[in-house]
């Protein structure tokens, strides 16, 4: 930005892209040491464990061919020597400059007491990834979080849903690099918008057919004693 410009400006434009479009920053030395777990899994399914290192000097982290995670982190669940039973997690990168998005797990083994964050990378065209709701519950609404906010989608996800924009909501995906700070729309626009939203926009058919309409019975005014009246 320009000395002469207000310091506004930088909001109204949102962040610059990156410079580089190469790929996702990857920390070095990792695949040089020997770990069980890794050589587990290399062992097992071979060429889609495609990079291993560690950040914060004991925190390993696994990358995973998207087209795999399923039967990975499904390995990675149920095998004796692993069970990383509890999954803590599930969000997403974003680094901008047009480069993928990665879709992150982050699991506990309860029986060992470690843990393991898993890696997924999606290009741009084509984010879309197996939901793992079928073996963690949890990931239910955190993988609607990361559809919400990042835009990927979860194949076999029951209620794949926004979860914190109303369903109607048209400016994109927060939580990318791309978005705007201030949005997509004018703020005259986003405040006829919201102001124009009705319940709907937040509830399923189903929902409403178990709860009804929402809303909140007024209290009755007070009798001649002062207390309050029985709303009827």
């Amino acid at each position: 930005m320009e000395k002469s410009g207000s310091a506004f400006d930088a909001v109204e434009q949102g962040p610059e892209a990156s410079e580089s479009t190469v790929g996702t920053p990857r920390a070095s030395g990792g695949d040089q040491i020997e770990n069980p777990l890794v050589t587990a899994l290399r062992g097992r399914f071979d060429s889609s464990i495609l990079h291993h290192e560690i950040q914060a000097s004991d925190q390993h982290v696994v990358f995973v061919d998207a087209a795999d995670n399923r039967k990975v982190l499904s390995w990675l669940k149920d095998e004796p020597d692993q069970l990383y039973d509890l999954l803590v997690d599930v969000t997403a990168v974003d680094y901008g400059g047009g480069r993928p998005i990665q879709v992150v797990y982050q699991l506990w083994s309860i029986a060992f007491k470690r843990a393991l964050r898993v890696k997924c990378e999606l290009p741009l065209d084509a984010l879309s990834i197996d939901s793992v709701v079928a073996l963690w519950g949890a990931a239910n609404w955190l993988e609607r979080e990361v559809y919400d906010l990042f835009g990927v989608h979860f194949r076999d996800h029951p209620d794949l849903r926004r979860i914190l924009m109303p369903q109607n909501y048209a400016e994109g995906y927060p939580l990318r690099k791309d978005f705007p700070l201030r949005g997509r729309f004018s703020r005259e626009e986003q405040t006829r918008r919201a102001l124009s939203q009705d319940y709907h926009d937040y509830y399923t058919l189903e929902e409403l057919e178990v709860g009804g309409a929402p809303g909140i019975e007024p209290p009755a005014p007070p009798d001649a004693t002062g207390e309050g009246g029985v709303s009827r």
